[in-house]
């Protein structure tokens, strides 16, 4: 069955792919982004696809988007926030201004999401909406706490918002990508055959998008390692921070 899906932050990287799988398999998509060049080109290879220039710190921007993708669409069957910014610094480098604005577009991008397609959902009394989150929003991880801070409050809103809007037939879900090999992702010291392709990451979580689980992986090995994230959050924390630490005075 087609859906109507509205997407954050999908100009390029896994976003991109995931819509790019949506479209060929039948959907309608709605991106909003900051940068539209790349979803130009998508457009002329689906007529099913819209997009929206969006700065997601605004407000008003954000509900015009989604409003204007009603219009089109008559309803919004899934939302998914997956823009995201990610800075590269020690806590002690990072001024209130970096945390501020990073909270702006990570958490508050989803929430301005929300308040927007929520009244359609309600008044649907259906829907789904997805938050692209992280293991290091479990684990923690260093140099990265505006950006991992940003997806450990996601899991927390999504966790409080699939309560209070059961009774709308609306259902919050996480979405849990592995480090892919992506713009945002490329500071990291972290050799790239250590990253996921962004393409099968895409399409992996396109395929799931319609799960009912409230984590969403891509694949089997990668729910296996987001399952023990949860476990063991401060081990796996440190593990990686050490891993990461060793690789870059090698």
């Amino acid at each position: 069955m087609a859906n109507n899906i509205i997407i954050t932050g999908a100009n390029q990287g896994i976003g991109y792919y995931m819509a790019e799988k949506l479209l060929a398999e039948g959907n309608k998509v709605s991106v909003l982004d900051i940068e539209t060049d790349n979803l130009a080109t998508l457009k002329t290879k689906y007529d099913s696809l819209i997009f929206y220039q969006v700065d997601l710190r605004n407000y008003d921007e954000v509900k015009r988007a989604v409003d204007e993708t009603v219009a089109v669409f008559d309803t919004i069957d899934i939302a998914v926030h997956n823009a995201c910014k990610c800075t590269f610094e020690s806590e002690k480098e990072t001024d209130f201004d970096t945390y501020n604005d990073v909270f702006d577009v990570n958490y508050f991008g989803a929430l301005r999401l929300v308040k927007s397609v929520i009244p359609y959902m309600s008044a649907q009394q259906k829907g789904r909406v997805i938050f692209t989150s992280s293991g290091v929003g479990v684990t923690g991880f260093m140099n990265i706490s505006p950006y991992s801070s940003t997806k450990g409050a996601l899991e927390a809103l999504a966790k409080c918002l699939r309560i209070e809007y059961a009774k709308d037939n609306i259902s919050f879900h996480i979405m849990h990508p592995p480090l892919t090999r992506t713009e945002s992702a490329s500071p990291l010291p972290v050799p790239d055959e250590f990253k996921a392709l962004p393409d099968k990451v895409g399409y992996g979580l396109a395929k799931h998008i319609n799960s009912k689980r409230f984590i969403i992986c891509h694949s089997l090995n990668q729910k296996m390692q987001t399952f023990g994230c949860y476990l063991f959050p401060t081990k796996m924390g440190d593990l990686l921070s050490k891993l990461t630490a060793n690789y870059t005075k090698g």
